[in-house]
């Protein structure tokens, strides 16, 4: 993985690459940025540049000195007091980030590493169901037996933690040790998601990189380049992904899941303004039995529709981004979300996001959710 396979950020490219050549990289450094920007690109192939300076090749993904933390779940067969570890899952995370290209990226020999995927991704991956998945001290234990070793080729060591968001609290004071007194020649790469639930200790000791989303010119170019599209067909995915290419590969996917959350919504939305609360408990239990990473993917849904729906009052097409089948849902539907209550949808799929992000009962929270719609609704 070289910085030119990577989609867009090339200043950024540039800056990692020009620290890296001056010495100046920090010896902990934060990649943040939204889904489907990047990150992870950026920081696989800044250690493939790094270590392949050494002379000795970096494969994929592979190379002894190159370590990778990310969340994990716990199995069934574990005892109690086990606490899971990256290499419990090492297959499946070299299966995920294996090359899936396209045609045209075959072609061109492109993707030697698939650094572009998400969570829902990675819990596919190991066949979670309704865990949640973290980064415990099993792993912070585990990688630090690992960087205090020599390394391999007399060089750097790399460390790549992949949602370090994701650490219980045990794991982070571990890794905020390790951080604070590293081995010598150590790199740490934070690819980070959502930094405000990082510890502030940590991220005071690391030095934060914000990566953009990829620039409209950079989406829609790989689109032609990587799917074989027309202009017109680039341009309009570009426009639905806003930067994300995760969200333009989904748009290519025609059963893709913003589907069954699109019908989801839909159906919340007609049953509370009918108020037909027999409907809205069934629809309640039939979220609720969803797994947790989907209900907040579902509620993230929600929160962009509520959005569009109001943007599509102001009938200006710069301002709205959305698929054929919900721009056509909200010729009739948009009038009932105007200032009067859009504030209050965003207010409540938020607080239900947190709500279920702590474990709160899922059944509980979408029950409110339906009931607090059909009062919102016809508050228009």
């Amino acid at each position: 993985m070289t910085f030119s396979d990577i989609i867009g950020q090339q200043d950024m490219a540039q800056r990692l690459k020009s620290l890296a050549d001056e010495g100046r990289l920090p010896h902990a450094m934060m990649l943040c940025g939204p889904d489907g920007a990047g990150k992870m690109a950026l920081a696989i192939a800044l250690a493939t540049y790094i270590l392949n300076r050494r002379g000795f090749k970096v494969h994929g993904i592979e190379h002894p000195d190159l370590h990778f933390t990310f969340p994990t779940i716990k199995l069934k067969k574990w005892n109690s007091e086990y606490k899971p570890i990256s290499d419990d899952f090492i297959e499946q995370w070299r299966e995920m980030t294996s090359p899936q290209p396209s045609p045209m990226e075959r072609e061109q020999g492109r993707n030697d590493v698939n650094p572009y995927f998400s969570l829902a991704d990675w819990m596919e991956a190991m066949k979670a169901e309704k865990q949640q998945a973290v980064i415990t001290v099993g792993e912070a234990d585990e990688l630090m037996k690992r960087l205090y070793m020599k390394s391999n080729q007399g060089g750097w060591k790399i460390s790549i933690i992949w949602l370090p968001e994701r650490m219980n609290l045990e794991c982070a004071n571990k890794m905020l040790k390790l951080i604070e007194e590293p081995p010598m020649q150590t790199l740490f790469i934070l690819v980070c998601r959502e930094p405000e639930q990082l510890l502030e200790t940590i991220r005071s000791r690391v030095q934060r990189f914000d990566v953009k989303p990829i620039a409209h010119e950079d989406m829609v170019q790989a689109l032609k380049e990587r799917r074989a599209l027309s202009d017109d067909d680039a341009e309009r995915i570009a426009r639905l992904a806003g930067g994300n290419w995760l969200a333009a590969l989904e748009e290519l996917n025609a059963g893709n899941e913003n589907k069954l959350f699109f019908d989801y919504f839909v159906t919340l939305m007609r049953k509370a303004y009918m108020r037909d609360v027999k409907d809205l408990k069934r629809w309640a239990e039939s979220v609720s039995a969803l797994g947790r990473e989907e209900q907040k993917r579902l509620l993230a849904y929600f929160l962009r529709m509520t959005r569009e729906a109001f943007m599509y009052n102001f009938h200006n097409k710069e301002l709205i981004y959305m698929t054929e089948e919900e721009e056509m849902f909200c010729q009739k539907f948009a009038r009932f979300i105007n200032e009067n209550n859009v504030l209050g949808f965003q207010e409540l799929f938020q607080i239900a996001m947190r709500d279920i992000g702590q474990n709160a009962n899922g059944r509980m929270v979408f029950f409110d959710i339906t009931m607090k719609t059909a009062v919102l609704i016809h508050n228009s």
